[in-house]
């Protein structure tokens, strides 16, 4: 069986394990991080959070994934995995929430479209 990546899944940025920046960074695609960022993430696509990264704030995208530490507030569009290595501390609203045996999180989760959400009240986990 061939395995086949999608076009979408391929790696558009990397910020190494060594580096540190501050800012904003507007993604499009794939974007991988293993090391140190501060300030503000959005745009369209998914964000890798390697095990070596640490991250503090504000994020706005498709989909994350995360291994490495997250602080701050999420609005993910799609999915939010946390994996087993992976630790979030803040406030996140994402359509689905996938936390890995042994990952970390601690804050607020708001599940669902922006008009459901007055159906529902925040979860506190």
């Amino acid at each position: 069986m061939v395995n086949v990546k999608k076009k979408s899944d391929e790696i558009k940025a990397f910020l190494g394990k060594e580096t540190e920046f501050g800012g904003k960074l507007c993604i499009s695609g794939s974007v991988r991080i293993d090391g140190r960022f501060t300030g503000e993430i959005w745009g369209t696509g998914t964000l890798v959070v390697g095990k070596d990264a640490s991250i503090e704030a504000t994020i706005t995208v498709d989909r994350i994934q995360i291994a490495g530490a997250v602080k701050g507030t999420m609005e993910i569009k799609d999915r939010t995995e946390i994996t087993e290595t992976g630790s979030f501390t803040g406030t996140v609203r994402t359509q689905r929430l996938v936390v890995g045996e042994g990952a970390f999180f601690e804050g607020r989760c708001a599940m669902g479209t922006d008009e459901s959400a007055e159906d529902r009240s925040d979860k506190e986990i």
